[in-house]
């Protein structure tokens, strides 16, 4: 039987458990959650789970095939040591942002499985963006399982160089704050134009979300489709010559992006 132990209930480590349950991958009596918040662990119990304040509670022959640890970055290095008798036959999986493979090296050992992953907020509703990298120690059926587990958050990809984490930290990880000020404001320029605001946010919030979904859901390119809505010298073109022109929209995100990567470079823990 595949045992999860699952580090951290919080509100994404919560969603990802529901997640996991709900979609029939996992079965209650198959996931050991481990949180010393009470209220968070008894929530956790609620679906059924086994829930414990620590790892000491934990059995060494339990055996789980993936240990997920969704705890802050900053008490990762207190959390590790109590795992480490589990090092030899599991597959370590982090959604701590900044943390890198090498400290899960230092701690759990140099042959230690372990899967480093950058998911983004829409993680927690089922719609996230999820990146992954392994080291050499994965093998590739525990890689296709953790993808399953991801998956039931949403999109997976994987890179492999570590490096790129930071790139997608910049990109999906941050991304969403990038799209949330982009409905802020649209929002704003719809008031400025004369839509009261409560109907701005509207149709703000819902042309980003729409807009999203067909082009998740079309076999055309989003260039295609910008295309398609842009009659020759109408409406549509004469916004874009403001935002493409000179590509002054273009310029800007890639140097958001930038700066976003150097930051996660110089934020990344060890």
């Amino acid at each position: 039987m595949d045992n999860v132990v699952l580090v951290g209930c919080g509100n994404m480590g919560f969603a990802m458990l529901k997640g996991w349950l709900d979609a029939g991958i996992l079965q209650p009596d198959q996931v050991t959650v481990i949180e010393p918040t009470d209220a968070l662990r008894e929530r956790a119990a609620t679906l059924g789970v086994h829930a414990h304040a620590n790892a000491s509670r934990l059995e060494d022959d339990l055996s789980p095939r993936i240990i997920l640890i969704a705890v802050k970055p900053q008490v990762m290095r207190d959390v590790l040591p109590a795992y480490e008798r589990f090092a030899a036959g599991s597959t370590f999986v982090s959604v701590a942002a900044g943390v890198k493979v090498a400290l899960f090296e230092e701690f759990l050992g140099e042959k230690t499985a372990i899967i480093r992953t950058i998911p983004n907020t829409p993680a927690a509703i089922g719609k996230g963006m999820i990146v992954t990298f392994r080291n050499s120690n994965v093998s590739d059926e525990d890689a296709e399982f953790v993808d399953t587990l991801l998956k039931t958050s949403g999109k997976v990809a994987a890179v492999d160089d570590e490096k790129l984490i930071d790139v997608a930290t910049a990109v999906s990880g941050s991304g969403p704050a990038y799209v949330f000020h982009f409905i802020e404001c649209l929002t704003e320029a719809a008031v400025v134009a004369g839509l009261e605001r409560k109907t701005a946010e509207l149709l703000a919030m819902q042309t980003v979300y729409g807009a999203g979904v067909l082009a998740a859901s079309s076999e055309d390119t989003p260039t295609t489709l910008r295309e398609q809505v842009t009659s020759p010298k109408g409406t549509t073109a004469a916004a874009l010559d403001v935002l493409m022109g000179h590509d002054k929209l273009k310029r800007l995100m890639i140097r958001a992006v930038f700066k976003a990567h150097q930051r996660a470079i110089e934020l990344g823990t060890y």
